[in-house]
């Protein structure tokens, strides 16, 4: 089940960096992840560039329904 989740969580804002290698993050209230994290799990956003071709996964046939 793991690899079916995304792998990073965004956008939030950083609210205070508690110590060297914490920060707290200002999250919205559907997201359901610890609101103090370690800074080697928080990374910086980055656009998408015209140029980059963005995978989008294929349909699949589910008791004949296309989802």
């Amino acid at each position: 089940m793991k690899k079916l989740i995304e792998r990073y969580v965004g956008l939030y804002i950083v609210e205070e960096v508690m110590l060297r290698n914490t920060v707290k993050l200002k999250l919205l209230g559907f997201m359901r992840i610890h609101l103090v994290v370690n800074i080697s799990r928080v990374v910086r956003y980055r656009e998408l560039v015209k140029i980059q071709k963005v995978k989008k996964p294929k349909l699949i046939e589910v008791g004949g329904v296309e989802e």
